[in-house]
């Protein structure tokens, strides 16, 4: 008797004892492959446009995208530091800042190839769930409704890790779902192609539903449920506000209701959402018609530093950036998230790339998990506490701007990562103690963030 108790004690205790299990998400390499160290400032790069690059280093520079080796080093410091992962997610834009005629379907093809042989070559045998960028077609922005060439090559290009039937999907409106592999295999990613709801692109303006893909997504989660799985959410143009311009809207405003609304019905089977295109570190709450948190979505930092050219953005560069997830296969539960970054300017000067540690979220925020509830805490701590406020500044940038976020740029941060709505988010804009929160305010959040913490 007393043997078999001590192996149910074993036995559970191997179980509570299990490690995570860690997949990485990378997004906006934006490969420049003209890319150079030249004496003439004008020569350096063609993604930096008509601004001249002065003492541009081997590594890269922060007016513009990324060369070569920049990425080789992101790609290969992944496998330094998480050789195993579960899986690697990839969101996207693959291609530099440049004018359509400097580019062309040839060569945006060519660099998407480039980039899928890289990472198939360091990660042999990994699954990959990848969603085209807004980059990632010709012309840029226009992706379509529906069947095309490129979406047929890239869908070849990435047959090793997708299905027949994702493959089809693809090849129709560039997404698809797909299992979890191995331990985790009671969920799914769903990769979205969420370039066909972006205000830049023309191809879908008026569709009601570009390609009936939120009716498949609708179709997608309800399944799921019914068969009690757990759903990874990935795609690229996030929905909700870009947080150093109020001028520019990414999801068009019904696009940004109707995934509001998606997320509110299918909560309780949506594990985590992920995307890029913003090259920064955020994130964004969803809550539920009482203020409960209910889901949220991390917005990964880019690999390129390129400083955005986007209007009513002053200093928008950042430091290479790439980070793990801590998960429970069984939940799909996020337990932690690190990331890693590379100083640009110090690479250069020693001639090396040292990717470090950057911060681990739930130290960096005095949270237990990656969770809704857990966010929302940090949330209000980044709300109410301005020390908090700063450091996720400074991450926002991976690390690049240091400067100060006075009244009005926390108010502009705290509203986007508060409210995925565009009415809501002008509203929090408006709101009286916006910019900065009174006395009040600050309480509350901070008692937000206490009672998540304690909630069971």
């Amino acid at each position: 008797m007393r043997l078999f108790k001590l192996l149910i004690f074993l036995a559970h205790w191997g179980v509570t004892r299990a490690e995570p299990g860690k997949f990485w998400h990378i997004s906006d390499l934006h490969l420049d492959p003209d890319y150079k160290v030249s004496e003439d400032p004008l020569q350096v790069c063609p993604s930096a446009g008509s601004q001249p690059v002065p003492n541009a280093g081997p590594w890269g520079d922060y007016l513009c995208d990324s060369p070569w080796v920049l990425i080789n080093s992101s790609i290969y410091a992944m496998k330094e530091i998480e050789p195993k992962p579960d899986f690697i997610l990839w969101t996207g834009d693959d291609t530099p800042h440049v004018p359509n005629e400097r580019l062309g379907e040839a060569a945006v093809l060519a660099i998407v190839d480039r980039l899928t042989r890289l990472i198939r070559e360091v990660f042999p045998g990994t699954k990959v769930y990848a969603a085209l960028g807004n980059h990632d077609f010709h012309p840029k922005n226009q992706l379509p409704a529906g069947g095309n060439s490129i979406y047929d090559q890239v869908a070849e290009l990435w047959r090793p890790w997708l299905s027949n039937e994702s493959i089809a999907l693809f090849k129709e409106g560039a997404f698809y779902a797909e299992k979890l592999p191995g331990l985790s295999g009671a969920g799914r990613v769903v990769v979205l192609n969420t370039n066909l709801y972006y205000g830049n692109n023309e191809q879908t303006a008026g569709m009601a539903d570009p390609a009936r893909q939120f009716q498949w997504l609708e179709d997608v989660l309800t399944n799921a449920s019914r068969a009690k799985e757990m759903v990874y959410i990935i795609g690229h143009v996030p929905p909700g506000f870009f947080e150093k311009t109020r001028n520019k809207a990414w999801f068009r405003e019904g696009f940004n209701e109707e995934y509001l609304k998606v997320v509110r019905k299918h909560h309780h089977v949506i594990a985590g959402q992920f995307f890029g295109h913003h090259h920064t570190d955020s994130f964004r709450m969803f809550y539920d018609d009482t203020g409960a948190p209910i889901s949220v979505m991390f917005l990964t930092p880019g690999v390129t530093p390129w400083k955005t050219t986007l209007p009513g953005v002053v200093n928008g560069a950042n430091n290479p950036g790439i980070r793990v997830f801590e998960y429970d296969r069984a939940t799909l539960s996020l337990q932690d998230m690190v990331t890693y970054f590379v100083n640009l300017s110090q690479a250069n000067e020693k001639g090396i790339p040292l990717w470090e540690l950057e911060y681990r979220l739930t130290e960096a925020y005095g949270v237990p998990d990656a969770g809704s509830r857990s966010m929302h805490a940090a949330l209000g701590r980044i709300a109410s506490d301005p020390g908090t406020l700063q450091r996720y500044y400074v991450y926002n940038s991976v690390s690049y701007d240091r400067e100060a976020c006075d009244p009005a740029c926390s108010a502009e941060h705290v509203c986007a990562m508060r409210e995925v709505a565009f009415d809501a988010y002008a509203a929090c804009l408006r709101a009286p103690g916006a910019a900065p929160a009174p006395r009040l305010a600050l309480l509350l959040a901070a008692l937000l963030g206490l009672r998540a913490l304690l909630a069971p």
